[in-house]
């Protein structure tokens, strides 16, 4: 195969994995809920299958009251099947103060389920704060 062939076949290679990489970092969106004078967000970092840790971008503001959530405490993931599954670390602001941010981790669900749902208890409120996003 001449060499300028190859070099065509490793561009459309490189274009076609950057394309489903960006596809898929966009595959899951930011969730807001709102309610109590709190407004939660949560995304999606990674739910790769072979990554050590699954990850969720949470935030929390307010102006109203202060933001001493233990999220580990507070938060489950559950899968399609309705098996839940406890956080295992919160990586960002400490509790306190009016806005929040930070990285909930859990560990990979294996097989990978069809949905996941997560959910925050915050104290004081009736029902959990759920977010879900589609997997399959």
């Amino acid at each position: 195969m001449p060499r300028r062939h190859l070099t065509f076949v490793g561009f459309v290679l490189a274009a076609l994995f950057a394309v489903s990489s960006a596809a898929a970092a966009a595959e899951f969106k930011q969730i807001s809920s709102q309610g109590g004078g709190v407004t939660v967000r949560a995304k999606p970092a990674d739910l790769a299958i072979d990554a050590k840790a699954w990850t969720f971008e949470i935030r929390l503001d307010t102006h109203s009251q202060d933001l001493a959530d233990d999220l580990v405490r507070a938060s489950i993931l559950v899968d399609d099947a309705g098996n839940q599954h406890a956080a295992l670390g919160w990586d960002g602001m400490p509790p306190g103060g009016h806005h929040r941010k930070g990285v909930l981790s859990f560990a990979p669900i294996k097989p990978q389920p069809a949905a996941i749902e997560l959910q925050i208890q915050r104290p004081g409120e009736p029902a959990p704060r759920r977010f879900r996003w589609p997997l399959k």
